[in-house]
């Protein structure tokens, strides 16, 4: 799995043939999720400089990426500056890249915490809990705005599935972003208008890039592996009704399917679509299952 220090960093919870094993000090993030001798998630490579080699990120105050430096919300601009190397947008809020606290393990449940949440303007607080049981995972996620302003927050969960070419996907939307160079949205178009991007009928994923944000997700979403393993059922609480997908191209062994509440940059977007202004002490809620099952 990793070496000796990695390893004493992790937790572990068990149901039947069903394990979990959390990265609290790599940003709150599942390291493995294993049914037997199949992996639910992709495993956690041991690489402890990235956190995006886990199995799954929790993603708050915001997901994605926010272009122009920051953003304007009610009349006051705030800036926001690059948090990861070779990225020019800040991304995924900074949740994903502190240290998370154990709150509370009990038999089937474990409970961590995140006290001291800054990036931007961003004060806050966010509690995971993650409950396992021999056919599903449940993770719930709260947010409290800590600081002194009212703002808007987002929040999500980057889990990354195994992929090989039996690997298919069904899931239905409304539409779809496009995206530039910079992975940033331009145009939002129809599903019923471009079809060849639909996932309403089970389908493999492209054997090229794809990086793109569906509005509209109606649960659940479907993954079908090959025999002998398993199909992957998520659902997500109401409020999570954008679902980013992105591989790489075929030659990956993985890609992410990403419950989060709004489209990438929606905090430079008419409207703020997906967004929840909190004033100071309001909480988001948000969750995600997966429920699974040998084929």
């Amino acid at each position: 799995m990793a070496d000796g220090k990695s390893v004493s960093k992790l937790i572990e919870l068990s149901a039947g043939a069903a394990r979990l094993v959390l990265a609290p000090t790599m940003g709150g993030g599942i390291a493995r999720l294993d049914h037997g001798d199949y992996n639910i998630l992709r495993p956690w490579s041991g690489d402890e400089e990235n956190p995006f080699s886990l199995a799954s990120n929790v993603l708050t105050p915001f997901s994605n990426r926010i272009s122009d430096g920051g953003f304007t919300w009610n009349g006051q601009r705030y800036d926001i500056a690059p948090n990861l190397r070779g990225e020019a947008c800040p991304i995924h809020g900074d949740g994903f890249q502190r240290s998370w606290r154990l709150e509370r393990q009990s038999g089937d449940a474990i409970r961590i915490e995140l006290s001291d949440g800054a990036v931007g303007p961003w004060n806050y607080r966010a509690c995971q809990t993650f409950r396992l049981s021999e056919t599903g995972l449940a993770l719930k996620l709260q947010i409290t705005n800590t600081g002194d302003i009212a703002l808007p927050f987002g929040c999500g969960f980057h889990p990354w599935f195994p992929r090989d070419h039996d690997t298919t996907l069904t899931f239905a939307a409304d539409s779809v972003w496009m995206e530039d160079a910079d992975h940033l949205p331009t145009t939002k178009h129809d599903l019923q208008q471009v079809p060849d991007w639909s996932f309403g009928d089970s389908r493999s994923l492209p054997d090229g890039w794809i990086n793109n944000a569906y509005s509209g997700w109606s649960l659940p979403a479907e993954i079908r592996q090959g025999a002998g393993r398993c199909s992957v059922q998520i659902t997500a609480s109401d409020n999570l009704t954008t679902a980013i997908i992105y591989s790489p191209g075929i030659d990956a062994d993985f890609f992410c399917f990403e419950p989060v509440s709004h489209p990438v940059d929606a905090f430079n977007l008419a409207d703020y679509p997906g967004l929840t202004e909190l004033a100071p002490g309001r909480s988001l809620h948000g969750w995600m299952r997966l429920l699974w099952q040998r084929i």
